[in-house]
């Protein structure tokens, strides 16, 4: 038996990048899947065609995540699209890096709301069907700067170590009901995000990387994967680094 056959997910930003391995890898293992990006585009048809095409229910949702009251709508529909909610991962998220000396407020703004403010908004609607259930998994998509931080990060630092303690708060919330919350902090993975590093930037972050490369986003996939299953059913409150050891 898969590991996930018959459950349901949702899995926010996942047109691409890491959300679309995840949804993918998910697909896989017999997870239906609701995924969510900004807008319904191209991308998001595609991935809606390849998750189909692996044998499970799946639709894309535009949604802003940031916006609380449009969380809520997208989730009402994907509850009477698909009647549970047995894992989410809150994917989505941007970057907006500078020097806080150049850095605006409306780019600290919206780091913050749509890294951290949706991770709020999507488990606080989610929550209300994990505890009918009493059962669920949610998985946060942190980062090793996150950890550890990061000059000319200091917003997209700060929104991912917010995301940290939301996920062991919660997790400490919802424990008794069944309900388990954990984080992934993802280091240095060759995504379209990573790809507009300067190339002598990007051999220096892999030269300072004990495995000497980037990670895949296939690599974070599995760890998703093995959070949102029973794999890890008495695992909660916890941050897994992935990122070939150069957070250690």
């Amino acid at each position: 038996m898969k590991l996930l056959e018959g459950k349901t997910a949702i899995i926010t930003g996942a047109s691409r990048g890491i959300g679309k391995a995840i949804a993918i890898k998910f697909a896989e293992e017999g997870c239906n899947i609701a995924f969510t990006d900004l807008f319904e585009d191209e991308n998001m048809k595609n991935t809606e065609a390849e998750l189909v095409a692996l044998g499970v229910k799946a639709k894309g949702y535009a949604s802003n995540a940031a916006n609380f009251e449009d969380t809520d709508r997208v989730v009402n529909e994907i509850v009477a699209d698909f009647g549970a909610i047995d894992a989410l991962v809150n994917n989505a998220g941007i970057t907006k890096d500078t020097l806080l000396m150049r850095m605006t407020e409306d780019q600290w703004d919206a780091v913050i709301n749509v890294n951290l403010k949706s991770v709020f908004n999507f488990t606080k609607a989610a929550q209300k069907i994990m505890l009918k259930q009493k059962s669920g998994s949610i998985v946060n998509m942190s980062s090793v700067v996150g950890v550890s931080g990061n000059a000319g990060q200091s917003n997209y630092s700060a929104s991912k170590a917010g995301i940290i303690g939301f996920t062991k708060s919660i997790a400490k919330e919802l424990g008794s009901r069944g309900i388990r919350s954990n984080a992934i902090a993802p280091g240095f993975i060759i995504t379209e995000m990573t790809a507009k590093i300067p190339e002598d930037a990007r051999k220096q972050w892999e030269a300072n990387i004990p495995m000497k490369r980037g990670g895949t986003p296939e690599e974070v996939a599995k760890v998703a994967l093995f959070l949102a299953s029973d794999l890890s059913s008495y695992v909660s409150g916890q941050v897994i680094n992935v990122c070939g050891a150069m957070n250690t």
